[in-house]
C-alpha cells in the first residue's frame, strides 16, 4: 500500500482503524489529514517508559486521574485520531461510556498530552498535533530528548514554554504539583540509554 494512496484523500477515524496492522508504522489523522509514522526507536521509547513511572507515582499518590501509555487510540472527532506517546485521563466517576462520550465531545477535557519528539514525526509534533491538541483545551508537552528540554504549551499561550530546569504542573487547583526535575530526569534516561547500549553490544 503506497504513500500516495493512502494519503490523497480526506481520511476519518474509522478509515484509520480499518487500516490493516502494520507493525512498522503508525497510523493517525488529525483533521482529515493522515499521519504515517515510522514505529519508535527504543532510545525513544527509553524516554517515554521514564516519564511514565515518574506520572503513573504522581497520579497514584494524587489520585487526579491515569496515564496511558501508546499504543492508544484518542479519538477527539470523526476526522481526528490520534495515539500520544502519553496521555492523562482525568478521574471521574462516571459508568465508561459516559466518560468515553464526553471526552469525544471535548465536554471532560483530558488533562496533557505528550510527544516524545523524533526526527520523522517533528513536524506531526511540532505542527499539526501540537494545534489539535491546543484546540481541544488540552496541555501538551514535546519532549527533545536531544536538546534535553521539555517544550510546554498551554491552550492561552502563542509560544512555548521551553523548560530546561524544573517543570511543575497542576493539574488540578487542589492537587500537589507534578515537578519534574529536567537534569535528573535526562541523566536517568541516559543511563537506561547505555544499559540498553551495552547489552545491544553483546548480543
Amino acid at each position: 500500500m503506497g504513500m500516495p494512496a493512502l494519503s490523497s484523500r480526506e481520511w476519518t477515524a474509522d478509515m484509520v482503524r480499518a487500516l490493516p496492522d502494520d507493525p512498522r508504522h503508525r497510523y493517525e489523522c488529525v483533521d482529515g489529514e493522515l499521519l504515517v509514522s515510522p514505529a519508535p526507536r527504543p532510545h525513544h521509547q527509553i524516554v517515554l517508559g521514564e516519564l511514565y513511572v515518574r506520572m503513573k507515582a504522581y497520579l497514584a499518590a494524587t489520585r487526579v486521574g491515569i496515564t496511558i501509555m501508546a499504543p492508544s487510540d484518542v479519538e477527539l472527532d470523526p476526522k481526528t485520531l490520534v495515539q500520544p506517546d502519553l496521555y492523562v485521563v482525568p478521574r471521574v466517576s462516571a459508568p465508561t461510556d459516559e466518560i468515553v462520550t464526553a471526552i469525544r465531545r471535548e465536554t471532560i477535557p483530558l488533562l496533557l498530552f505528550v510527544e516524545v519528539l523524533s526526527p520523522s514525526t517533528a513536524r506531526y509534533d511540532r505542527v499539526i498535533k501540537r494545534q489539535r491538541y491546543l484546540r481541544a483545551g488540552v496541555e501538551y508537552w514535546i519532549v527533545d530528548a536531544d536538546a534535553q528540554l521539555i517544550d510546554r504549551w498551554v491552550p492561552s499561550a502563542t509560544h512555548a514554554e521551553a523548560v530546561t530546569d524544573r517543570l511543575v504542573w497542576k493539574p488540578r487547583a487542589d492537587a500537589v504539583a507534578f515537578d519534574l526535575d529536567i537534569a535528573e530526569f535526562f541523566a536517568a534516561v541516559a543511563e537506561d540509554t547505555t544499559i540498553y547500549d551495552v547489552w545491544r553490544g553483546s548480543v
